[in-house]
């Protein structure tokens, strides 16, 4: 039977992939104590990454914001394996840092990171709420627009 976080996601219209293996030398989340360190997330889709470029050369805020949305998605699938499979054993989500590869007098990274910041929130209400860093970037791995991380505190 699906957990709380499961359902909710199916409500969302979301089925988590399986996750991103890393591409360098670092593992796709850390876990001390009661917290899960889940490493950086591009807006991967079945092995593709799904929006590249730069946001305002080519890549709008919106679809900047989906991208962000998508890469939250990918957090999630690594939070998921973090969790034995369990994602309701997530008690808050903590921080939320996001890179944006844009020119240098872009200004609207925060409407970017409202993308994966909005679905935490619709995923796991109140406790979704977080701490968050968005910075813009000249270039992310792969031409990636975005790139989100995440730090979540679990049972």
């Amino acid at each position: 039977m699906a957990g709380r976080v499961e359902t909710k996601l199916a409500e969302l219209g979301i089925s988590l992939p399986s996750p991103v293996p890393p591409v360098a030398n670092y593992v796709p989340y850390a876990t001390t104590g009661n917290l899960v360190v889940v490493s950086g997330q591009i807006p991967i889709v079945d092995g593709t990454i799904a929006t590249t470029g730069k946001v305002s050369w080519g890549v709008s805020t919106e679809q900047a914001k989906d991208a962000a949305r998508l890469c939250m998605v990918n957090v999630l699938a690594q939070l998921k394996v973090a969790c034995g499979g369990d994602l309701d054993r997530v008690r808050r989500v903590v921080r939320l840092g996001g890179f944006v590869a844009a020119p240098s007098d872009y200004r609207d990274h925060a409407l970017v990171m409202n993308g994966a910041s909005d679905l935490a929130v619709a995923v796991f209400g109140e406790a979704g709420r977080h701490a968050r860093s968005t910075i813009g970037v000249p270039s992310l791995p792969g031409d990636a627009a975005v790139e989100v991380e995440g730090m979540f505190e679990i049972e």
